[in-house]
Parts: structure tokens; sequence; C-alpha cells
């Protein structure tokens, strides 16, 4: 049995960078939630509009890792 040392490296580490990225990006999601929520919380100006401009980023984020779970999920199946 011959083992292909660098082809193994290289998927690990592609395997991590993505892991880490996903993660990232998932936080992000999550800080903008948050970032939401306080921004309803404001009474001020700019409160809803700023609400807004939040969820969609919170939307882009969870978009991206949907993404990124579906594409692995076709990996798997095909």
């Amino acid at each position: 049995m011959n083992i292909k040392w660098n082809a193994l490296a290289q998927t690990a580490g592609i395997s991590f960078g993505i892991t880490v990225a996903m993660v990232a990006v998932f936080a992000l999601g999550i800080l903008a939630l948050s970032r939401r929520e306080r921004a309803l919380a404001q009474t001020g100006p700019g409160g809803p509009g700023r609400a807004g401009l939040a969820l969609a980023g919170a939307s882009v984020c969870f978009a991206a890792c949907a993404a990124v779970v579906v594409y692995g999920l076709t990996l798997i199946a095909a």
C-alpha cells in the first residue's frame, strides 16, 4: 500500500482552512444578530435602519454556511 502523503496533507490543510472559515462566518452571523437586537432596543435615529442592515448581514452569513453544508453533502452523495 502506497500513501500519497502530499495529497493527504493538502486535503487536511484545506479541510482545516474551510472549517475555520465557516466557524468565523457563523460567528459573524451571530454577532450581526446581536447587533440587530441592540439596534432594535435603541430609540434614537438610525436604530431601525441599522437593524435591517444587521439582519441582511446575518442572512448572508448563514446562507454561506448553508451553501457550504449543501455542497459538502453533494460531494458525499455523488
